[in-house]
């Protein structure tokens, strides 16, 4: 929601979401400026909460005083957990070494404030996994996932939830699919990715958080579950979470 192209019309875009079924909001932040942001954004709005990190592709300047604002940041009472944060391979992020210095010092983060993380992983899993496997943190969101069905065990044993966004419903998220089926119902969560990655039958169209119902209803279909029932679920997942800021 910090976006830019949400600038104009945010408001607009929580009421359509509110009349879509959608009950909260969680933003994110990728460095302290869009942090800062987030909170400012989601303050006088009771359906946003927000998460405060730096993401892999900005590891480069989560240096002490970063990580001193995060900490502040952290103690808003917007701020449900710490993201988002995570490893990047895809070759177009920060270097390796600055991304894992960057994770595991926000994982250290999360742990000493006792939140949750939302953690971005793109060709990165066993590394994400063992970063994430040795530090203090016992619970999280892995945002946008994008992993096979394989990895889905080796998350929720870490006390992660797994969260799909509208790529499930791509022609060619075959593998995708495959891992959704295998979620356990208390570790499944849904998200949006907006303003990127709309769903079908709106692709090519600015995402927004109302779109995520096309989501669960694709879901659904996979999951041969009611549409509405996996809704709920997936909102007590997120109150259990990150707390009672999530469905207010």
């Amino acid at each position: 929601m910090t976006d830019a192209r949400f600038a104009p019309d945010v408001d607009a875009v929580l009421t359509r979401a509110r009349a879509a079924g959608v009950v909260g909001v969680v933003t994110c932040g990728e460095d302290i400026s869009s942090s800062e942001h987030a909170i400012s954004l989601a303050t006088p709005r009771p359906m946003v909460a927000v998460a405060v990190g730096i993401h892999p592709h900005r590891a480069a300047s989560c240096d002490g005083a970063a990580l001193s604002r995060l900490r502040e940041l952290a103690k808003e009472r917007t701020v449900v957990a710490i993201g988002e944060i995570g490893l990047d391979f895809s070759g177009r992020s920060a270097p390796r070494d600055l991304q894992a210095h960057a994770f595991r010092s926000q994982l250290d983060l999360a742990a000493e404030l006792d939140l949750p993380v939302v953690v971005h992983v793109r060709d990165a899993g066993a590394e994400a996994r063992a970063l994430v496997a040795s530090a203090a943190v016992v619970r999280g969101q892995v945002h946008c996932y994008s992993e096979g069905p394989e990895a889905v065990a080796e998350w929720a044993s870490l006390g992660f939830h797994l969260s799909f966004a509208g790529t499930l419903t791509f022609e060619r998220s075959d593998r995708l699919r495959q891992a959704l089926r295998r979620v356990p119902e208390e570790r499944l969560l849904f998200e949006t990715d907006a303003p990127y990655l709309a769903p079908s039958p709106h692709r090519g169209r600015r995402n927004e958080p109302a779109f995520i119902v096309a989501t669960v209803a694709a879901a659904a279909r996979e999951r041969a579950c009611d549409a509405a029932g996996l809704a709920e679920r997936s909102v007590a997942n997120a109150r259990a979470l990150f707390g009672t800021r999530i469905a207010v």
